[in-house]
């Protein structure tokens, strides 16, 4: 990866948007939190050992620890719950339908290992369905920050948002893009880089991919607008609707299964408002496995050279389209 205008991270998401938990207890000194066992991997222990008296940790009972949180919240002291995301979206997919989302609670979701970025612990660990159950629920806003900064604001944003957000993080440190002064806000974006020849739409870690892939496109010509979509519920449909009357092509990236993730809703979205030439990557209908996770994004086809193949083929098809 070209690293020039990239920093190599210090700590992973999860870590950064649990140690702004810690110093956001002074600022909210009501909402409490709560985790499935594991708060040493998530780091939620951060807050637990600051905040005993809020902190909860309620064993390996995802769906129970769900029910409980939503039974605080109705009292009306918001909830911070934490685990790995395949259980929290699908151990508990029930309570945080019925229970959360349904009432519209005050209910945070601190979902860690998002897609590949679990690439050694396994499809087990692999949450790469998590975006297509959780912007598919009522009320559910979903915030996908890329790096520290992003992950800290998503939890300023999650709490002083109504009703339930869901965060996606991270398993390893990657890049840092932002500073702390980027402001983030629920439906927002940001444009990373500018082009007139395609939109690249991605969000979290494969946004350095998409920025890798546009600087191999700049070397031949070729300019691509790239765009994190950190908002995926609700989508920056007035950033999206101004990119591609410049570009009029679009490419989605993300580590989650092609099927009903962000390129999903983006497709439907162009279908009704602006057709264009478009294509999504992601995994395609299968599994992955355990292995290195950049050797992981390169197998199953969203890797940084993957991008550039589609980018290709997409402005092909909208100049043959022009002619």
């Amino acid at each position: 990866m070209n690293e020039t205008n990239l920093k190599k991270a210090t700590i992973p998401t999860r870590r950064a948007f649990s140690e702004r938990m810690v110093e956001y207890a002074h600022v909210n000194t009501d909402f409490a939190v709560m985790e499935a066992d594991i708060g040493g991997s998530t780091y939620t222990n951060l807050f637990g050992r600051a905040h005993p008296e809020r902190y909860f940790n309620m064993g390996i009972a995802e769906g129970n620890m769900v029910s409980a949180a939503s039974g605080m919240a109705a009292d009306g002291r918001p909830v911070v719950v934490s685990s790995y995301g395949v259980f929290l979206t699908m151990r508990a997919v029930e309570s945080v339908r019925t229970f959360i989302c349904y009432p519209n609670l005050n209910v945070k979701f601190l979902s860690s290992h998002g897609g590949l970025t679990a690439a050694i612990d396994g499809v087990t660990h692999q949450a790469t369905e998590d975006i297509a159950f959780m912007t598919t629920l009522p009320n559910m806003k979903v915030l996908v920050p890329a790096d520290t900064a992003a992950a800290r604001q998503a939890l300023d944003l999650a709490l002083e948002t109504p009703g339930p957000v869901f965060v996606r993080l991270m398993r390893d440190p990657l890049f840092d893009i932002y500073d702390a002064s980027t402001q983030f806000h629920v439906g927002g974006s940001h444009q990373l880089r500018e082009g007139r020849d395609i939109t690249i739409v991605s969000y979290g870690d494969i946004v350095f991919q998409a920025l890798q892939a546009a600087e191999v496109l700049a070397a031949e010509g070729i300019g691509a607008e790239v765009i994190d979509m950190y908002s995926v519920k609700p989508f920056d449909a007035a950033r999206l609707t101004a990119s591609l009357a410049k570009t009029g092509a679009l490419l989605v990236a993300e580590n989650h299964q092609a099927r009903n993730g962000l390129g999903y809703e983006l497709a439907a979205w162009c279908l009704k408002n602006n057709p264009v030439p478009f294509a999504n990557l992601g995994l395609d209908d299968t599994f992955a496995e355990s292995g290195d996770y950049q050797k992981l994004l390169g197998k199953y086809g969203f890797s940084a050279d993957w991008i550039v193949r589609a980018a290709k083929e997409i402005i092909g098809r909208k100049e043959g389209r022009a002619c």
